[in-house]
């Protein structure tokens, strides 16, 4: 299975292949110019191996491409830090991780949120992500630090009364009652959305398990502005940053926003999954 950060390299390569078919040179040509092997041309096209910043900039030297450097330089850059897996970022525990995630959200104007199995995490109860803290941190061997991990967690949730930050989340209706924690602690949760849903910086939508799906919730993602999209996976957290990934989470989000109810509508859900979890205590 490919994954982003080979389908970036992938992406690459045909930018680079392009630029030296401009050019009107083979890739022996190319190669034998720079000092090459042969076959690392192909390679580098095919996004076999990773292209450094001196590999494009002499690709585009050679082809007389100067004025793409930069823009492949930072194409290059995007993907040698799009990947990061999770035991070599949380090597140290979980707290570190939530306190840089504190850095960059402070950066950041407008969030926009889309989970489709569980509630953002700006908007947990403590309870709640200790459940999945402690989840996370068994799967994977990490330090066990959910007292500190939580602790960090809510301290980021402070972003929601100060500054000039605003937030888009959505998330689907199985969120609400999803065992992925005990049903006393998603009833605190549930609570917890209910006064969220009034914040008048939070546009909270949730989309019904009936609606009509105008995409698929294949995974959880977070837009950060128009710069950074967030991604976590089982084994790692891939960012993305080049301008056309982030077009097409937006398209995404725009499209499950589009499936989900807000307001009244989505307190009704709330109130209703509240109920649901009262009749099976």
């Amino acid at each position: 299975m490919s994954t982003p950060a080979r389908q970036a390299r992938e992406a690459l390569g045909v930018r680079l292949r392009d630029i030296r078919h401009d050019a009107g040179l083979t890739g022996r040509a190319l190669a034998a110019n720079a000092g090459w092997h042969y076959t690392k041309v192909s390679k580098l096209e095919h996004g076999v191996i990773n292209a450094s910043e001196n590999d494009v900039r002499t690709w585009c030297r050679i082809c007389n491409a100067e004025d793409q450097i930069p823009d492949l330089v930072a194409a290059v850059r995007s993907i040698d830090t799009m990947f990061v897996e999770w035991r070599r970022q949380l090597r140290s525990g979980t707290k570190r991780r939530q306190k840089e995630s504190v850095r960059f959200e402070a950066e950041t104007t407008f969030f926009r949120a889309f989970e489709p199995m569980f509630i953002p995490g700006l908007l947990q109860t403590a309870e709640y992500a200790a459940a999945l803290l402690t989840s996370f941190i068994d799967f994977h061997g990490l330090p066990d630090d959910v007292d500190d991990g939580v602790e960090a967690r809510m301290e980021r949730q402070k972003i929601l009364y100060r500054g000039e930050h605003r937030f888009h989340m959505v998330f689907c209706e199985t969120a609400l009652t999803l065992g992925i924690a005990p049903a006393d602690v998603l009833v605190g949760q549930l609570d917890r959305l209910l006064a969220a849903s009034t914040l008048p910086r939070v546009h909270m939508g949730i989309i019904p398990t009936r609606a009509t799906h105008k995409f698929l919730p294949l995974h959880g993602f977070w837009i950060l502005d128009n710069t950074t999209v967030l991604i976590e996976t089982i084994s790692a957290e891939i960012k993305l940053t080049q301008p056309r990934d982030i077009a097409v989470y937006a398209k995404a989000f725009e499209r499950l926003a589009s499936s989900a109810v807000y307001g009244r509508d989505a307190r009704s859900l709330i109130t209703s999954a509240l109920r649901s979890l009262d009749d099976a205590s």
